[in-house]
């Protein structure tokens, strides 16, 4: 079961985070985009040895200017070395990318306020999945109405998106869940009522984790 850790609020939980971050000097650190983490991405100093894995990106795949584009809010938001997205033409190549890179050292994850989605995974993934395209389903496309205001309604959010898989997630050396605001009470709750992972609610897969850890504000 994952360690739990509480913050004042979301300011602390990203200075502490990204505290933790620069001490381990990761070489590969897996990424969100998003609003959960963007107190931590903004607390990073430089880190010119790290390069940041994208764990989803919308197919198709939208230029980086495009204000729902993974790869351009990476380029904003984080101050790394590089950075990778999942290829939707070539999805399973994402996953022996890291491999060969010698595998993700820290992977910092969010959670979807009524689904429990973590990246693109809806309910129902399967635990042993790697990298592919997946059709999001409705309650992730309506979650990210809020993420993306630029969205007017959930008819343009795209239908589809190429994400990393659980088990890409669960090789990770370390996972590091954030869930912080109003809106993440009830995910909060919900996640914490586990104490194993369970399908039906992604983000519980960091009690899967000898490494892992929750971390609230």
């Amino acid at each position: 079961m994952a360690e739990v850790r509480r913050f004042a609020d979301a300011g602390e939980l990203g200075r502490t985070l990204a505290a933790e971050i620069v001490a381990l000097r990761p070489r590969l650190l897996g990424c969100p985009g998003g609003r959960s983490l963007l107190t931590t991405y903004r607390a990073l100093p430089d880190l010119p040895e790290t390069t940041a894995v994208m764990m989803d990106e919308y197919v198709p795949v939208p230029p980086p200017d495009a204000h729902h584009s993974c790869r351009g809010f990476a380029e904003r938001e984080l101050p790394v070395r590089g950075v990778w997205t999942p290829d939707p033409d070539d999805a399973g190549s994402y996953d022996e990318r890291i491999a060969a890179a010698g595998g993700i050292d820290v992977f910092l994850l969010a959670s979807g306020a009524s689904d429990g989605h973590v990246a693109f995974l809806p309910p129902g993934s399967p635990r042993d999945g790697r990298t592919s395209v997946v059709r999001l389903a409705a309650s992730t496309r309506r979650d990210n109405l809020v993420t993306f205001p630029a969205f007017r309604s959930i008819a343009d959010v795209p239908e589809h998106g190429v994400t990393v898989g659980l088990a890409t997630i669960a090789s990770a050396r370390r996972l590091r869940l954030v869930l912080h605001g109003p809106d993440k009470r009830e995910a909060t709750a919900r996640l914490l009522s586990y104490d194993a992972f369970d399908p039906e609610w992604p983000a519980s897969i960091v009690h899967d984790h000898d490494d892992a850890q929750i971390l609230l504000a």
